[in-house]
Parts: structure tokens; C-alpha cells; sequence
């Protein structure tokens, strides 16, 4: 990978096909742009989009609390416009600062995850759709049930 603000290149390799990938420079609050050409020509077009929000100064009894997820999931789904496919699996797993709540949902559109971090008030929220959606809207639901403050990454792939 080049450094500087002009963009790299890696090499991908998709099954018997290697071929560079541009990635354009990480900007906050930007979308990652990526144009992928194989032995046609054609440009590669985003399958969906990934908003990545990470919410910090969050309250602590939502965090700890299942019925928060419980109630948060599906706000979020109907915000964002989208229908769930199947239940929410939702789990507190981990060692010591590690152990926390974690919750999935499959949408029909693809996947909501969501890891608390009880010991320093955070919790990170992983939206994918390969239909568009306002990640603004899905982040502002977050803030609504988990408290704090919101960074918002947008990835399009």
C-alpha cells in the first residue's frame, strides 16, 4: 500500500483472478470509494454499504441491560427501513473486560451487529445492506437507547 492522500493499490485475488484495487484515502465522515478492473474492463460497483458507528460516554445500565437490545434492534430496523429475517441472537459472552453483550439480526437485506463495552461506556454497532439506507438515522437510534455520542464510518463494498 502507497501512503500520502493520493489513494493505494493492493492486489485481490478472487478465486484463479488477481487484480489491483484502488482505495481512496480514509476521510472522516467520507464514504471509502473502490474501483476494482479485471481482464473486461468493467468497473466493480458496491454490492452495499456498511455503516460502522461507534458510540462512546454511553450509559452504562443500558449497556448491561438485554431488554435495551431487545428494544434497540428493532427500532433500528424499522428506521432504517428494512424487515428482519429470523430471530435476534443475542448473547453475554466474554472473559473478564472482554465479557459483554452482543446481539445479531439478520435483515433481509443482510446483517446488524452490536457489541457493548460495559467497562468503558462504549458500544459499537456494525450495520451491512446491499440496499441503501440514512446511516445518520441508524446512528441517531443508537444514541437514543444507548446514550453518549456517535462517530459514523460509511463503507462501500
Amino acid at each position: 500500500m502507497t501512503g500520502g492522500n493520493r489513494g493505494a493499490t493492493v492486489a485481490v485475488s478472487k478465486g484463479n483472478e488477481t487484480g489491483p484495487v484502488m482505495v481512496a484515502p480514509r476521510r472522516s465522515h467520507e464514504a471509502l470509494a473502490v474501483a476494482r478492473h479485471g481482464p473486461s474492463d468493467r468497473t466493480y460497483s458496491p454490492w452495499g454499504m456498511l455503516a460502522a458507528i461507534d458510540l462512546h460516554d454511553c450509559e452504562r445500565s443500558r449497556l448491561e441491560d438485554p431488554g435495551t437490545l431487545r428494544r434497540f434492534v428493532p427500532g433500528l430496523i424499522n428506521a432504517i427501513g428494512m424487515r428482519a429475517h429470523g430471530p435476534l441472537m443475542l448473547d453475554r459472552f466474554g472473559d473478564g473486560e472482554l465479557e459483554g453483550w452482543s446481539a445479531m439480526q439478520f435483515i433481509e437485506t443482510s446483517s446488524i451487529t452490536v457489541h457493548t463495552d460495559e467497562v468503558c461506556d462504549r458500544c459499537f454497532v456494525d450495520v451491512f445492506s446491499c440496499r441503501p439506507f440514512d446511516s445518520g438515522a441508524a446512528a441517531a437510534v443508537a444514541v437514543a437507547h444507548f446514550g453518549g455520542t456517535f462517530t459514523l464510518r460509511v463503507l462501500h463494498r
